[in-house]
């Protein structure tokens, strides 16, 4: 992670995993057969991570545990906002196409954000699999990892749900809008 910000305060540290928790406890449909305790022990292990989901959250992408890999023993954490969270939207996909701006630069890209907070862009794949956990950007949409070969020829993909059924979309990397963000994923 690119992060120059400090640990998480003790204070910071337990408001966190409260908060965590309690999102963990109130959407069960999410994690399935998964335990707190267990997650709770990876994320006291790995303070790294904790720091990655604490600017998840304060973004706005209300984390949450989505997944557990058994053959890395990884909790799997997507942003579960209701729509594309508030502190990730108007930018444009990455920093090649923020340099190609010519003029009304965004402040950021999504995927230069993402990498600073240490969290991946959620891929075509997973933001489907997380739409099946629930109806998510109703009213936004949200930037995914573009495929190279569509990145080469000046495109980026984007995703959101209308009519209850997910849309792919393209545009031009270099585009903005306030109701486009990000949603991304962390591994811990």
């Amino acid at each position: 992670m690119k992060s120059n910000k400090k640990e998480l305060s003790a204070e910071q540290h337990e408001e966190l995993l409260n908060a965590l928790k309690a999102r963990f406890e109130k959407n069960m449909n999410r994690h399935k057969g998964i335990e707190w305790a267990k997650v709770q022990a990876k994320l006291e292990a790995n303070t790294e991570k904790l720091r990655s989901l604490d600017e998840m959250e304060i973004t706005g992408g209300e984390p949450d545990v989505v997944g557990h890999d058994k053959k890395t023993d990884e909790y799997i954490f997507y942003d579960c906002s209701a729509e594309s969270p508030k502190g990730r939207r108007s930018f444009c996909y990455d920093h090649e196409a923020l340099e190609a701006r010519k003029e009304h630069k965004p402040e950021n890209s999504a995927v230069e954000m993402a990498g600073d907070m240490g969290i991946e862009l959620l891929t075509e794949e997973q933001y489907r699999e997380l739409q099946k956990l629930g109806n998510f950007d109703l009213k936004t949409s949200s930037w995914l990892k573009t495929p190279p070969d569509i990145r080469k020829l000046g495109g980026a993909i984007f995703c959101d749900r209308r009519y209850d059924t997910v849309f792919l979309y393209h545009n031009g990397a270099e585009s903005y809008y306030a109701a486009r963000g990000f949603r991304g994923s962390l591994r811990v």
